[in-house]
């Protein structure tokens, strides 16, 4: 016999559960509840309709802060086209949605340009800033920045900074963890695809597998690190790079899904059997980890978690914004996440 459910409305409602009842993804919901993005007449009516029939209201947490205006979030990137980038926007907007916030995001295309895209954003009304690398560790300890007054959280980045909350995994230990089952598995000649050595993360990641190798005795020559800039495209050429050497390496490290993926794909070129004759391993297990062939081994960063951690901590601070800034206040948060080593096909 099939047991009986707990009527639905003792629970909250949230956007997920609207975007079920309409049809729509979660975006769509978070879009509409906005006004921003592009969506039909028809379909902001099923939402509406669901909103309506569902019950759902946004946490009210967001709404106390100013009456009855939404708080402002902005939300500050880089232009690069990474599948991580896109999964966190992805977050920020549902997570900003279930909140009762309204979410501005911008793109800077070089870290020069960050402190004025920080500053659009507060012109555009952000009470608030969520960044990701490098953007973070460029704009911690500017007094410019210091002097915009907004209370800001980074995602995704190395270490503890003494001005921002930051919510983040531990990405040597992870990158580590990664590498050292690569060479447990006999891997001899490991070969890194680093991430732009300006991003901490990136560094840390470089850290980590460079702990490993010594770890068992492996070495790790200039020649087997060529740093990328996270796209696919970097990934390409930097597998190129190393199996055109001499003595071309049994695995590759990359520092995010996309140059892993660029790096199975030139693999599949020149016809070797993947991974008998070479290991690929990714990190961040984004949508791409698993749409390649053979689907990537990675380390999982809990991207939702961390984007709602994030928003949650910076509505608090709004809430407290007063007492942030007196003399003696405590440190910003630092929120250290559970990292997953996922083992797929690749390696």
């Amino acid at each position: 016999m099939q047991r009986s459910r707990r009527p639905r409305e003792r629970a909250r409602v949230t956007i997920r559960d609207v975007a079920q009842q309409a049809g729509v993804s979660a975006m769509t919901v978070s879009n509409v509840f906005n006004g921003t993005g592009k969506f039909s007449a028809d379909t902001r009516e099923r939402v509406m309709a669901a909103i309506a029939a569902l019950g759902y209201v946004p946490s009210s947490a967001a709404r106390r802060l100013v009456g009855a205006a939404p708080a402002r979030v902005g939300l500050l990137y880089a232009g690069v086209d990474s599948m991580f980038i896109h999964a966190v926007l992805a977050a920020a907007a549902v997570a900003a949605a279930e909140r009762g916030l309204q979410l501005i995001t911008r793109k800077a295309a070089s870290p020069g340009e960050a402190l004025e895209v920080a500053r659009s954003l507060q012109r555009s009304g952000a009470d608030a800033l969520l960044l990701l690398p490098p953007f973070d560790t460029v704009l911690s300890g500017s007094a410019e920045f210091a002097a915009l007054g907004l209370i800001t959280a980074s995602i995704a980045t190395a270490a503890p900074l003494p001005d921002m909350i930051t919510v983040r995994i531990d990405n040597r230990a992870a990158s580590r963890a990664l590498t050292e089952r690569l060479a447990a598995k006999g891997r001899k000649r490991i070969a890194v695809i680093a991430g732009p050595q300006d991003h901490s993360d990136s560094v840390e990641r470089l850290g980590g597998c460079r702990a490993a190798l010594v770890a068992h005795g492996l070495s790790l020559p200039d020649e087997l690190v060529v740093e990328g800039r996270f796209t696919f495209e970097s990934g390409l050429a930097a597998t190129e790079q190393l199996l055109a050497l001499a003595e071309p390496p049994d695995a590759i490290v990359a520092a995010n899904d996309d140059m892993a993926a660029g790096a199975l794909w030139v693999a599949h070129r020149r016809g070797l059997s993947l991974p008998r004759d070479l290991a690929v391993a990714g990190f961040d297990d984004t949508l791409l980890a698993t749409r390649v062939w053979p689907p990537l081994t990675t380390v999982r960063q809990p991207i939702d978690r961390m984007t709602g951690r994030a928003l949650d901590l910076l509505l608090e601070a709004l809430r407290h914004s007063p007492e942030r800034q007196a003399p003696g206040a405590a440190a910003p948060a630092d929120v250290l996440e559970p990292y997953d080593l996922v083992e797929r096909a690749s390696a």
